[in-house]
């Protein structure tokens, strides 16, 4: 049950972030029309650069540390059921999802990364996801 509960947590999460850069980007524009593209090759390099800047916005940076929250050989649970996801852009803005997962229970967390750091503090597992990330 408790499992089951912290998947819904982590899908609610990831729609809401979905939802979050859906809101952020513009419309696609039609691949037939030509008639809003820039003629002068100075228009062509601004446009790249805007798309490079928009592309460094994207959470593209993701690393999943694994890892038994409870040491091996204790009765709290075992394996290395327990997992941080770090979903980071470019420039180190995102979010680390944590799942401890127990013999009875699983507890889901979420923090914001800003700036590859947190304001709030960071298990040393949570921090290895967004160390990874950064690479």
């Amino acid at each position: 049950m408790t499992t089951a509960l912290s998947v819904l947590a982590l899908l609610i999460a990831l729609a809401a972030l979905g939802m979050q850069l859906q809101a952020r980007r513009r419309p696609v524009a039609d691949p037939a029309d030509v008639s809003d593209l820039p003629e002068d090759a100075l228009g062509l390099r601004h446009e790249v650069a805007a798309l490079r800047a928009e592309a460094a916005s994207t959470l593209k940076n993701l690393a999943v540390v694994r890892y038994d929250a409870f040491g091996a050989g204790s009765t709290g649970g075992g394996g290395h059921l327990s997992w941080s996801l770090a979903v980071l852009d470019d420039h180190g803005d995102g979010i680390v999802l944590t799942s401890i997962h127990g013999r009875s229970e699983a507890r889901t967390y979420a923090k914001a990364i800003t700036g590859w750091s947190s304001e709030q503090p960071l298990s040393p597992e949570e921090a290895e996801s967004v160390a990874q990330a950064k690479r």
